[in-house]
């Protein structure tokens, strides 16, 4: 049947099940956005403070529900303010389809008001980006867009829309396909052709192998990395180290995959790794990565790293395998699927010398001091006092490896963290969207004083919605990740560190409405807290601590993974 573009393509996105859009409208843009006005029943849109917030908050909620986040810009600044968004989600094998409109086709080229070459920039940074000149497309490259982004490696997609293609008058052939049967329609075959969308092919062969790895391995290690959560593998991967009876170390992006407190978890790896996982990876004589990709923070040192072992990979993405760390041994697959192959009749094993080895080197909890309030003391109380199934989401420094040491994740998407673009800023955005993914759940927000200041206009997003997001700003007075590092390495010399300026953190929260509180030590964190979750509303909590706390331990990048400069 003849409909408008522009409802072509809100039916295609409900199609894919899309009930929420996060967004920031604009002057190309405006046909989309008067067409989302008729599908206001069946779409609920999130209005953002700055595009850059939409586009985490889409991120956001993608990691925490497992679906295919949206998100809606306008044209020229609007798009490029998506940017910094759609590479903290490619970096972290995030879904997300960004939906754009450019200038229309006779201004195209010419330097137009807001006009950039919005796929172009967007090319290095997703798995795909359309330019839509033509209407009669839309439907394909909805769905093939929707597609790429969910299959194989998860990951954004861009689809930028020239104005006059979604023109009131522009009118098309469509016919609504559900998407699950999408991938029997034409398209969705070359589709999956192109861009290798098929189920991998997982070679059975390579599985034996790794059982008889498995067999002879007396001090084996599993690293839970971020492909596990990607896939909702958690539950296949924790029978797998179970019946290893192995140590399991966990990378930033693998928060979720396997629980935190359980007995076999060796702690976080790498940069700030625990001393039970980098002492296990450099004395193991097995180590098993699934959906890790050995970035330069958990193999600092390429040459020496897991120097006793037989290294192997899992991994959906071929070009993660060897690129980083050369394998004894490698799978190509999704973690899940792999997984439950190699648990088909794997047998018990016993590696109790081997953990009474590792285990006990993970770090034993730090006395409580009351009156000098410390980082373990605010993470403690947050999880003492909050629900089981609280959903976290950092920002990036040292609150960020503060709460992904001391929290216990225990599902995907429990944790929502920017492991490798290291996004400051990112925090706030995505507690926006696993919040409005997950009415049901409680959302801390945690940040630092520096990250805090970056996005801190969405505490408006907030407040309108009455999102009951609580935000804990650890307030150092200095960028402090930054700080450590010329601390240890640049001999105290503080370059534009220190942030002594404002504002009142407290007074902030007050003027967007929201409740605000101040903590300097232990009995004022727990008071604050126990304030904010019984406040119903969205709160932020300003906790004083001193400008050199430090995160412990660490290595120095390109160091042995055991060669601890703080520890």
């Amino acid at each position: 049947m003849k409909i408008r573009a522009t409802q072509a393509i809100m039916e295609c996105l409900l199609e894919q099940e899309v009930d929420t859009i996060f967004g920031y409208p604009g002057g190309t843009i405006l046909n989309l956005y008067d067409e989302l006005y008729h599908y206001s029943e069946k779409i609920t849109h999130v209005l953002t403070a700055h595009e850059q917030g939409a586009a985490h908050a889409a991120d956001g909620y993608a990691r925490a529900t497992g679906k295919v986040g949206v998100c809606f810009a306008t044209s020229g600044p609007g798009a490029t303010n998506l940017t910094t968004g759609i590479a903290t989600a490619y970096l972290d094998s995030s879904p997300v389809v960004f939906i754009t409109c450019n200038v229309g086709e006779n201004l195209l080229g010419k330097d137009s008001f807001q006009e950039v070459d919005s796929t172009g920039i967007a090319m290095p940074i997703t798995k795909a980006a359309f330019l839509v000149r033509d209407a009669q497309q839309i439907p394909d490259i909805m769905r093939q867009a929707f597609a790429v982004a969910a299959n194989g490696r998860p990951g954004p997609v861009l689809i930028d829309f020239l104005k006059n293609v979604t023109a009131p008058d522009q009118m098309i052939d469509y016919e609504f396909i559900p998407w699950r049967e999408n991938r029997s329609c034409a398209s969705m075959r070359s589709l999956n052709a192109s861009h290798q969308l098929k189920n991998t092919n997982i070679n059975q062969q390579d599985v034996d192998t790794l059982r008889e790895m498995i067999a002879e391995a007396k001090r084996p290690l599993l690293i839970c990395g971020g492909g596990v959560v990607r896939s909702r593998a958690h539950n296949e991967f924790r029978t797998f180290a179970e019946k290893m009876d192995a140590p399991v170390a966990i990378t930033v992006m693998g928060g979720g995959g396997f629980p935190g407190a359980h007995p076999l978890t060796s702690g976080m790896i790498g940069m700030h790794g625990s001393r039970a996982s980098n002492v296990a990876v450099d004395e193991c004589d097995l180590l098993i990565a699934v959906g890790c990709r050995f970035s330069d923070r958990v193999a600092l040192d390429p040459a020496t790293f897991a120097k006793q072992a037989k290294i192997v990979q899992i991994d959906i993405d071929r070009a993660e395998i060897d690129k980083n760390v050369l394998t004894d041994h490698h799978i190509i697959g999704s973690a899940r699927r792999v997984l439950e192959m190699l648990n088909e009749g794997l047998p018990q094993y016993d590696h109790t010398e081997w953990k009474q080895h590792i285990l006990p080197l993970r770090a034993p909890s730090v006395a409580a001091d009351s009156a000098h309030l410390n980082p373990q003391q605010i993470m403690e109380t947050i999880r003492l006092n909050t629900p089981e199934d609280t959903i976290v989401a950092t920002d990036v420094g040292q609150h960020q490896m503060w709460a992904i040491k001391h929290l216990h994740f225990n599902y995907p998407g429990q944790l929502l963290t920017s492991g490798g673009f290291g996004t400051m800023g990112f925090g706030l955005g995505a507690a926006i969207g696993a919040q409005v993914g997950n009415p049901g759940k409680r959302v801390i927000h945690i940040a630092g004083d520096g990250c805090f200041r970056m996005n801190c206009h969405e505490l408006c997003t907030v407040q309108h919605y009455n999102l009951p997001i609580i935000s804990v700003v650890f307030n150092n007075g200095t960028l402090g990740m930054v700080r450590q590092w010329q601390n240890l390495i640049y001999g105290s010399r503080f370059s534009q560190t220190t942030l002594d300026r404002g504002p009142d953190f407290v007074k902030l929260a007050e003027a967007y409405g929201l409740h605000g509180y101040r903590a300097t030590c232990l009995q004022e964190v727990e008071d604050c807290i126990r304030q904010a979750l019984a406040c119903g509303t969205g709160a932020v909590i300003d906790c004083v601590l001193d400008m050199d706390e430090m995160v412990r331990p660490m290595v120095a990048a390109g160091s042995p993974i055991t060669k601890f400069l703080l520890d």
